[in-house]
């Protein structure tokens, strides 16, 4: 392409001349356009850079946005656990203190540490700050898997517990809810044959022959038969943990030895075997060997005043039927 020639017209001359233009005027010029085309590129890379991702910073930003995905789910592992550690806690503190008042675990096992300050963890990496994390979810498993065990351990002691309170004579031998059936307590009575005092070891409970005796609590019958001493026809029941039951003077035999009975359970009738003056059944709690007062065991039958009712008239110093 051929180079286009400009002229101007010269007054002066009255004539048209070409223009020459100064080498100052060009190079001046020149560095004018190449002034603003810098300028507007460092404009537009400006503007790249401000709102275009470089494949750094994309790299950088799937990072970080993965990293947020196993945040929030870690987060909410953490949630779940404490849910959990919380009704466990809950149900740990109630019984420990309120029912078996024993000492609560300590306070370093049952709340560990506290989570770190997220001020500190931005100077942190991402992998130390996962970590941590995942060390807390840990920890919490850990305090949960320490609870599982302190209240297996509670559930443990509610049920030997449970055993033990149906194993404690708690009810009367025979159906007496008016308490007209008591004839002679605990104590020192007169004997109905020497006619003069003697220790009566058990309480006396005056019913027509044929009349159910029960078991007072869950045990297994050690003797069952007749006695020569004075009993007649008696049943010994042992309940364990120290308790015994015996029953004295029925008419008939139902449970034999050797077998288990529960709380309620009929082991025989009222009768008048033995050494008796009358139709009675002769009910007495052996702890630890040693025969004590029964009428402090009737707490499933007896109210507050019917108790005192009761202990009233078996303080009687009358005479015993046997």
């Amino acid at each position: 392409m051929k180079r286009v020639k400009k002229y101007f017209y010269n007054t002066d001359t009255n004539s048209f001349e070409k223009l020459v233009v100064p080498l100052r005027t060009r190079l001046l010029r020149f560095l004018g356009f190449i002034s603003s085309a810098l300028v507007t590129a460092l404009i537009m890379v400006a503007v790249a850079l401000q709102f275009l991702d470089t494949p750094k910073e994309k790299l950088m930003r799937k990072e970080v946005l993965t990293i947020s995905e196993r945040y929030d789910l870690l987060e909410q592992q953490v949630n779940d656990l404490n849910k959990q550690l919380a009704d466990l806690e809950s149900r740990d503190n109630n019984i420990y203190r309120a029912v078996f008042a024993s000492a609560p675990l300590p306070d370093t096992i049952r709340h560990g540490k506290k989570y770190s300050d997220t001020k500190k963890l931005k100077y942190i990496g991402t992998d130390d700050i996962l970590d941590k994390v995942v060390a807390d979810v840990q920890l919490l498993s850990n305090r949960i898997h320490t609870q599982k065990l302190s209240y297996d351990t509670l559930e443990q002691m509610v049920r030997s517990k449970e055993k033990m309170l149906a194993c404690i004579p708690a009810i009367q031998p025979i159906s007496n809810k008016n308490l007209t059936h008591v004839a002679s307590g605990f104590g020192y009575r007169i004997d109905p044959i020497y006619k003069m005092p003697k220790m009566h070891t058990g309480l006396d409970f005056a019913a027509a022959i044929g009349t159910p005796i029960y078991a007072t609590a869950d045990g297994k019958v050690e003797e069952s038969g007749f006695d020569n001493s004075g009993y007649g026809e008696y049943v010994l029941i042992d309940h364990g943990y120290g308790y015994e039951t015996l029953y004295g003077h029925m008419v008939r035999i139902k449970a034999k030895s050797g077998e288990k009975v529960k709380r309620g359970q009929v082991i025989g009738w009222v009768g008048n075997s033995g050494k008796s003056t009358g139709a009675h059944c002769h009910y007495e709690v052996i702890r630890n060997s040693e025969k004590i007062d029964p009428v402090h065991y009737f707490f499933n039958d007896l109210s507050p005043t019917e108790y005192e009712r009761m202990v009233r008239m078996a303080a009687s110093t009358n005479q015993a039927f046997d």
